[in-house]
């Protein structure tokens, strides 16, 4: 497959992954996010041009976004822990369920047809433009965080989500946060911690899901984890990501909440045409 690739394109294709990897950490920064939601729609792209059958790119693309948030995600929430602004007691009550959402939707990604990938997609950060876009403090459930119960049922869904969509879980944990009262700086902190609980057990399943599809996907993949794109990708991501963290604490909170929620609803759109195409 490699060889029916022109070594000019092969060229523009590195060059396209390292700018990014730089883009995704900027965004895994500031946004508290993985920055999965950048990278999988120019993982499908990039896998569309090597040829890889469409039953199988989405997949092979959200699994790669999950071993590209591994060291972005721990970069970020280094970067934000160490400014004080992680609720660790959060993180801690979410941590096994998000585990046990991440390794359900990774065995639904073996079996799920490319479209539920989408769907998820596009739902998901639609969601949370609209919240990000037009959102007011009154849009509340209510003022404080919700009790243990309700919180491990959340973060199942959370790990399931993210696992489909090959994100670090950093829309929806920021959009459940700011809808219990928690002000934005703090969601994405705390969410960007939830990065590295999601993309570790994330990638291991896909690498699961993906293996019976070896004979079929690109060169240099393991499972449904391309690992030239994660080794391309990761380096600019790791360099940029604390420069994203220092950003985020200098917006003011309206900047922070209309440049995520344009960002979403770009990333909706692009997954929107892929759909209906």
């Amino acid at each position: 497959m490699l060889a029916s690739v022109p070594v000019a394109d092969l060229a523009m294709l590195a060059v396209g992954l390292l700018a990014a990897g730089a883009i995704t950490g900027l965004l895994a920064g500031v946004f508290g996010v993985g920055g999965g939601a950048v990278v999988v729609p120019i993982l499908y792209e990039l896998f569309r041009i090597f040829g890889v059958d469409e039953s199988l790119r989405m997949p092979l693309a959200v699994g790669t976004s999950l071993g590209i948030i591994i060291p972005t995600s721990i970069r970020s929430f280094r970067a934000h822990q160490a400014k004080g602004a992680v609720d660790m007691t959060v993180l801690k009550l979410w941590a096994l369920p998000v585990v046990i959402g991440v390794v359900a939707g990774s065995v639904a990604a073996r079996y799920a047809p490319a479209s539920v990938f989408k769907i998820v997609f596009v739902v998901v950060a639609t969601a949370s433009a609209v919240r990000m876009l037009f959102g007011k403090d009154s849009w509340r459930i209510a003022s404080d965080m919700p009790g243990p119960t309700v919180m491990r049922i959340y973060g199942v869904v959370v790990g399931v989500l993210s696992a489909l969509m090959g994100i670090g879980g950093g829309q929806l944990s920021n959009l459940f946060m700011t809808f219990y009262g928690q002000p934005i700086h703090r969601a994405i902190a705390t969410s960007s911690g939830l990065g590295v609980i999601i993309s570790i057990p994330g990638t291991i399943g896909y690498i699961y899901a993906g293996w019976p599809h070896m004979a079929e996907l690109p060169p240099l993949s393991l499972g449904y984890v391309s690992l030239a794109g994660v080794a391309l990708v990761i380096p600019t991501s790791i360099w940029t990501a604390p420069i994203g963290a220092n950003l985020a604490h200098r917006l003011s909170k309206r900047r922070l909440e209309v440049a995520f929620g344009i960002f979403l609803a770009i990333v909706s759109a692009r997954f929107v045409a892929s759909l209906l195409a």
